[in-house]
């Protein structure tokens, strides 16, 4: 068996496609992947010398671009110093002053950091709190989640049982770990009391709910309001569940406030973080626990405390990225930055209401998203976006663009061109 490259691939992707098992993709049938030599700003730039403009920040994490110099600078210094220790045991500057700040940036009580290295970890990881909260206070049978229609949480064997079992990714793997509680969201007055009602029934055996608040990413890219959450938080109250707000994709600005809870005045009792934590440099997540959710883990039994902890877990060379990308945040300009972006794609995809097969367009922040009436094959529309100079990558029904936040006006004009004309609107 083997992958094809296409003709005068460089080596590197001749001899190693033979090896990499990519994501997302059957590997029979799907293209070569491109070959990038380079990034800079919002550029993808090819081994042979093609430049893309990248729509989606390599996964919504490049949030202040590629190769930034002050990300770059802090990572190099801290390379000379110690790339890695491990974290039982020993402490280091990065994480440690990257924790306390997290703590100042979220609002409420969150002031509980534990470091990870990946988004979907970070949820495992924040389940397991949730669980283990209740063993520690003495209740039984807290064992499941309630998560939403439309919701993401990850690719592990525990974050694909809060997935939308109907999305279809996953959807081999039903059976095999416990099933879960997955609902509409409560968008209105009406389906608040029909999620209460379903509460009253249920709470007993719920240890959490969980939700990606106001953008469900991968699901879909579909949006509610911050009444939703608002609902939330209310029946989470009500009921005496914990609730946990999944922002790794929302997370550092990218619906135009820096964290979605803090927009929407909702305080979880836990947060997860990842993606743009470290400015797409390396990898870096975080569960961030309440003052509640952490005091029933402090104790004089040894048997009360979180029993997990990440090899790579607080790297100091993500730390320093992270530190230096909240620089960054902290000067503000990331706000006009995001606010023009917004405005950009809502005059740039217009055009695309009514377009063939479109069925809705929506923004929200640094979000552009046109919705289809069916979902397309990724690969072939991929392509015809690279020969409109840019890099999209449709998902399901939605061709979506999520671009870093340094992006010009005329680079975010050939985004959306791009789409219009690979859409024919």
């Amino acid at each position: 068996m083997s992958s094809s490259s296409p003709a005068g691939a460089p080596d590197w992707l001749v001899t190693g496609a033979r090896h990499v098992w990519r994501p997302y993709c059957q590997m029979k049938t799907a293209p070569a992947p491109l070959a990038v030599a380079r990034t800079q700003g919002a550029r993808l730039i090819l081994e042979d010398g093609r430049e893309l403009v990248d729509g989606i920040a390599s996964w919504w994490t490049a949030c202040h671009g590629y190769n930034h110099p002050h990300i770059r600078q802090a990572v190099e210094a801290q390379l000379a110093r110690a790339p890695h220790v491990m974290f039982g045991g020993l402490a280091h500057e990065p994480a440690y002053r990257l924790a306390a700040r997290l703590a100042a940036l979220l609002p409420g009580d969150l002031d509980h950091v534990f470091f990870a290295e990946s988004g979907s970890v970070s949820v495992e990881i924040a389940m397991k709190m949730a669980l283990q909260f209740w063993i520690n206070r003495g209740v039984s049978g807290r064992t499941r989640f309630l998560s939403f229609l439309g919701g993401y949480h990850g690719d592990t064997l525990a974050t694909m049982t809060i997935c939308d079992p109907e999305e279809g990714m996953h959807s081999l793997f039903a059976g095999v770990m416990p099933a879960q509680h997955v609902t509409a969201l409560p968008t209105d007055a009406a389906s608040e009391a029909g999620l209460a009602a379903y509460l009253a029934e249920n709470a007993q055996e719920i240890a959490a709910i969980i939700v990606e608040p106001r953008v469900q990413g991968a699901g879909g890219m579909l949006f509610h309001d911050d009444e939703t959450l608002r609902r939330l938080r209310r029946l989470a109250d009500q009921h005496d569940v914990l609730l946990i707000f999944d922002e790794i994709f929302v997370g550092f600005g990218r619906t135009g406030d820096l964290f979605a809870c803090e927009g929407a005045g909702v305080v979880p009792d836990i947060v997860t973080l990842s993606k743009a934590l470290t400015g797409g440099t390396l990898p870096l997540s975080a569960a961030i626990a309440s003052a509640r959710v952490f005091d029933a883990f402090w104790s004089d039994d040894p048997g009360a405390a979180l029993m997990h902890g990440p090899t790579y877990m607080a790297n100091p060379l993500a730390c320093a990225a992270a530190n230096a990308s909240l620089d960054l945040f902290e000067t503000g300009a990331w706000r006009a930055d995001v606010a023009r972006i917004e405005a950009g794609l809502r005059e740039g995809l217009a055009a695309c209401r009514g377009g063939p097969g479109v069925v809705d367009v929506r923004v929200k922040g640094a979000i552009g998203v046109v919705e289809l009436d069916r979902a397309v094959e990724a690969g072939p529309l991929s392509q015809r976006f690279v020969e409109a100079g840019v890099w999209i990558r449709p998902m399901g029904k939605v061709v979506y663009l999520t671009p870093p936040f340094v992006v010009t006006d005329a680079e975010l004009a050939t985004l959306t061109r791009a789409v219009r004309g690979v859409l024919g609107a």
